[in-house]
């Protein structure tokens, strides 16, 4: 192969991995705040960060709200996703757990970093055994790749979906928003929303 073809073909390798690169889908975020307004198709937020957010909401939008839940209604077989801290031992506290229903079963499955403090957490998994201990239930949770075991107080939010819509996006409520980057603004791709006095904790 010539010098030429070579630098060619080196040149059409950059060139399709630099537009795969630019081409890769922007980590989503997550925010988290108070509703300030819903105009049209336009969801201004006042995020816990101090900053004041606007997100596109499209008719389609999954909207959903909470209720709680009892930690004895947690049992083996349930899926669950639960932020945690982790102490200096290494143990694993939740600081809210969201029993899911069997539908949504393998939603965000693994256990990863979380935004919510420099040792936090998130594990989605589904709970093995459930062990009652000192200072709570002692959750034991298997994921494909791992497992581990988390704490939960007794004063800690269970809570599980409940129906809501976009009428239910009303100024003053709190929202989790999972949400792409758009330019300076977002694009929500699925909404939690305060209902019934039930605040999203994830």
């Amino acid at each position: 192969m010539s010098t030429r073809i070579k630098l060619a073909v080196s040149a059409l390798t950059l060139s399709l991995a630099s537009a795969a690169f630019a081409q890769a889908p922007a980590k989503p975020a997550r925010i988290r705040g108070d509703i300030v307004s819903l105009s049209g198709d336009t969801l201004t937020v006042h995020r816990r960060s101090g900053d004041t957010v606007k997100i596109a909401v499209k008719a389609d939008t999954p909207v959903t709200a909470l209720k709680n839940i009892k930690l004895q209604d947690i049992k083996p077989g349930s899926f669950v996703g639960t932020a945690a801290m982790t102490g200096v031992d290494g143990k694993l506290t939740a600081t809210e757990v969201l029993v899911f229903p069997e539908a949504a079963r393998g939603t965000g499955e693994g256990h990863y970093a979380w935004d919510m403090g420099p040792s936090s957490t998130m594990t989605n998994a589904n709970v093995d055994q459930v062990v009652q201990g000192t200072d709570g239930r002692n959750l034991k949770l298997s994921y494909k790749g791992g497992s581990n075991a988390v704490t939960v107080p007794e004063n800690v939010p269970i809570v599980t979906f409940a129906p809501a819509t976009h009428a239910d996006l009303k100024p003053g409520k709190q929202v989790f928003v999972v949400a792409a980057p758009a330019g300076a603004d977002y694009t929500a791709q699925r909404i939690v929303v305060e209902k019934d006095g039930v605040k999203p904790p994830m």
